[in-house]
């Protein structure tokens, strides 16, 4: 006898069913239309590439990083795409004749191998727009311009979300205006005490012999980035805590710090507290505090940003510039976007917040450098499309979802090529029309109908045969006035929900109801 193998899913791994597939696939299409408008053209690659083009093998080591899903063909290390940026860049390099800038948009599942939580998977949707081969501010302003415009094709309007912008040439500016308050001797000892406590150990003579490479000197830069952007989680006394030794958050759990000095963290916290309410505020803020060349460069390309977006009409009310967007991958060179809901959504812990990111992205002129030796430039953006399914779903939660709008119910069965001859109509007609073929009696096709959200029963008895007649019933309509019974003998001789139509009037009868709910 063979052994029954027990159903059962990876963590980090779900199924999705009809109705969450369909809603998912109607708002990539919406997203799709947009982004074609602006030119993108879609470009597809597989699942698998090999781990050294993902970037994706630890430091030194011909390992791959933990948060890949890798295994080993013909002594190669392979990989599942990690996301669909990679990918593209090795496509960038392998085909040199594509016409540039080159406009792609890629939609797909991508894997990582991290920790499952709540809403967060090991497998889920991303939908990648690029623009490649061009420095233009213009690029990035269109990325900002995209999100607003597929948000708000979505039905989220202008107070419902934002996307904020900023400039990580600013926020290196201000990084290293404060690496300026050390000397060299001064700057060593601070790296090599958080290099020590990142490692959990006293700052021994082995490690105080140890290089301080421009490796570690970026992942030190790095690090006060990630504190940074946990601004809206930890507030500015958090943010204070994490750049000195370390913070122990409300779990217990303690987070070793940058070690900074607090004259350094003085320009890093003035300039968390610029006012972003909007994007002129922010300009003449920085203009005031900026004194680096390279963070100057930075400020000067979000005025050309903020130029071309109120140019098309792009105001406060949907693109502002914010300190707070940091992004935390490595390879972003200038400006950097983030859109956020701001509708309310409640927590795990059952607390009402707002909806927070769904989208994200930002220039990364030196990604493609690593295929080709030289510099490309490049900018690009990600939707979230698992994430904003969520918040989609309440926007659609009333509207008609069903692909199959209506049932034709069986309840004689020697009549069922009639029956059929009543789907077929329907579906030359254009109406999708399922046939129920089961065998169970009419009560049970009818909840069997309401299970799949279909709205719409034709029914036909030997009564309606009889008379050349077909009965349309509004089972939505029939479900909302069903809890508005006040008079039930009323109910039962009305019934509003329930029509009677010439049998050559099929068609007409059932895009009438249909028509209720376009």
């Amino acid at each position: 006898m063979k052994r029954q193998v027990k159903a059962r899913l990876p963590r980090g791994f779900r199924d999705i069913f009809s109705d969450n597939y369909k809603l998912r696939l109607q708002m990539i299409n919406t997203i799709r239309e947009v982004y074609e408008s602006y030119g993108f053209i879609p470009i597809e690659t597989p699942a698998v590439e090999f781990v050294d083009v993902l970037g994706k093998f630890l430091p030194d080591s011909d390992q791959p990083d933990g948060g890949v899903f890798a295994f080993r063909v013909d002594d190669r290390w392979l990989a599942l795409r990690y996301d669909l940026t990679a990918p593209l860049s090795r496509i960038v390099a392998m085909y040199k004749d594509l016409p540039k800038p080159l406009r792609r948009y890629q939609v797909g599942p991508v894997w990582r191998l991290e920790k499952p939580a709540p809403g967060r998977y090991r497998e889920f949707y991303q939908f990648d727009i690029d623009i490649i081969g061009t420095d233009s501010m213009a690029a990035d302003a269109e990325m900002c311009m995209i999100l607003c415009d597929s948000l708000e094709a979505l039905g989220f309007e202008p107070g419902t979300y934002i996307i904020k912008a900023s400039n990580r040439k600013i926020l290196n500016g201000i990084i290293d205006m404060s690496m300026q308050a050390l000397s060299e001797n001064e700057y060593i000892k601070q790296v090599l005490s958080w290099m020590a406590a990142k490692s959990k150990s006293k700052p021994s003579a082995e490690l105080k012999k140890t290089e301080i490479t421009p490796a570690i000197k970026l992942e030190h830069k790095l690090d006060i980035m990630r504190c940074i952007d946990k601004l809206d989680r930890v507030g500015l006394e958090g943010i204070q805590q994490l750049l000195e030794k370390g913070r122990k958050d409300e779990t217990g759990d303690f987070k070793s710090g940058c070690f900074l000095s607090q004259k350094q963290i003085k320009p890093i916290l003035e300039f968390l507290k610029i006012d972003c309410s909007n994007r002129e505020k922010f300009l003449n803020s920085v203009s005031d505090l900026i004194t680096e060349e390279h963070g100057k460069e930075g400020l000067d390309e979000l005025k050309e940003m903020d130029e071309i977006l109120s140019t098309a009409g792009y105001n406060d009310n949907r693109v502002i510039f914010d300190t707070q967007v940091v992004r935390g991958l490595t390879y972003y060179t200038g400006p950097v976007y983030e859109a956020f809901l701001t509708v309310k959504t409640t927590d795990e812990k059952g607390k009402s917040v707002q909806f927070g990111s769904v989208a994200g992205g930002g220039r990364y002129d030196d990604l493609i450098q690593r295929f080709t030796g030289q510099k490309i430039p490049a900018t690009g953006t990600s939707i979230g499309i698992d994430r904003l399914l969520v918040a989609y779903q309440n926007i659609k939660k009333n509207e008609l979802t069903s692909s199959t709008p209506v049932l034709v119910t069986v309840m004689d069965r020697p009549r069922l090529t009639d029956y059929q001859k009543m789907a077929q109509e329907l579906r030359q007609a254009g109406i999708s029309a399922e046939l129920y073929l089961g065998k169970k009696g009419i009560g049970a096709q009818i909840k069997y109908a309401d299970q799949r959200q279909i709205p719409v029963a034709v029914i036909a008895g030997e009564d309606e045969f009889n008379k050349g007649e077909v009965t349309l019933k509004d089972l939505r309509l029939g479900t909302r006035l069903s809890g508005e019974i006040a008079d039930r003998d009323k109910w039962r001789k009305d019934q509003p929900a329930q029509i009677q139509v010439p049998r050559d009037k099929l068609v007409e009868g059932v895009k009438e109801i249909l028509g209720r709910y376009r």
